[in-house]
């Protein structure tokens, strides 16, 4: 029996993934589910952001607001008697159509001027919950807040493997997409846009696709991230902070890669924790590192890795 090269890597990939998965049902420490929950959510939305970014050139600074809406749909819907796992479905189809319902005003706006016009739709969402009250009863936290209610039973373990379902969907998901006519014409509007519709794509709706798709992605994570927090409050939901850690870990992994947002997610994830008692100063330091990478590397760590590879493979070919 002839295996293709890709097998080895799939059979790889496999085995990573059913590790993961047993992690919480050997007793694996506390902390490092921690790690890898954050690390989970991190990376299905930087794979999103990739894919808007990268390979649909569409710099959306505005994944807050899905991850944010998707947040609330599946909170607010414990608080009428709606389960937390129909919320959580619910909470990416309210983020999905949240995505086309502004892609009409969006959509007009290209280059920076699409990256401003997305970046104020989470702010706008941030002052309606802050001064609007969906449910009655007590609230949590800053703000329009509400605690998740009907999750006592849920054990953390469950959690856990919902990130991580949501985090390999991500990665399967940006795979298919690059390798079928979706990829192919977002290739082609990437390295060309006027020529790519001179050639009959209809750009407007592979975008439309892709701020859907990522859009619908972002909502699931976010949705998951909230049922472990229990709460979800509009100034830490809504937040430029969110738009910084997936640009950072997608920009220093390597955009346009598929790669480079699993490798920068692993960094933001290290530095999140490492830089936490530095507080406000975390992002500067952040962004510190993400300038060094770029002047060693603009196409990030996955750039520096091929440069360093490369002309020792030249060295043996040319053996």
């Amino acid at each position: 029996m002839i295996f293709s090269k890709r097998e080895p890597l799939l059979i790889f990939a496999g085995f990573v993934a059913l590790i993961l998965a047993s992690l919480p049902v050997v007793g694996a420490p506390e902390s490092w589910l921690v790690y890898l929950f954050l690390f989970f959510i991190y990376l299905a939305m930087a794979n999103m952001w990739n894919l808007l970014a990268g390979y649909a050139g569409l710099i959306s600074l505005c994944q807050p607001a899905f991850l944010g809406l998707a947040g609330y749909a599946m909170t607010v819907g414990t608080w009428v008697g709606i389960p937390w796992w129909i919320g959580l479905i619910g909470g990416g189809i309210v983020a999905a159509v949240f995505a086309l319902a502004i892609s009409t005003a969006v959509f007009r706006l290209s280059g920076v001027y699409f990256a401003i016009g997305t970046l104020v739709v989470p702010e706008a969402l941030r002052m309606v919950f802050y001064l609007w009250r969906p449910v009655g009863g007590q609230m949590h936290g800053a703000g329009a807040g509400y605690m998740v209610k009907g999750i006592g039973d849920l054990s953390g373990d469950v959690i856990y493997w919902l990130a991580l379902v949501v985090a390999l969907s991500s990665v399967v998901l940006m795979r298919l997409i690059l390798r079928s006519e979706l990829g192919l014409g977002l290739a082609a509007i990437r390295d060309n846009e006027r020529s790519a519709a001179s050639s009959g794509i209809n750009i407007f709706k592979l975008k439309l696709y892709t701020f859907i798709i990522a859009a619908a992605v972002t909502g699931l994570a976010g949705g998951v991230f909230y049922l472990n927090q229990g709460y979800v409050e509009p100034t830490a939901t809504f937040n430029v902070k969110w738009t910084m850690t997936l640009l950072l870990a997608t920009v220093m992994g390597g955009l346009r890669t598929e790669e480079g947002p699993i490798l920068g997610t692993i960094v933001v994830v290290v530095l999140y924790f490492l830089l936490a008692r530095y507080g406000g100063y975390s992002f500067l330091i952040q962004g510190l590192i993400l300038i060094g990478i770029m002047l060693l590397s603009p196409q990030g760590i996955i750039g520096l890795l091929r440069r360093l590879h490369l002309p020792a493979a030249g060295r043996v070919r040319g053996f």
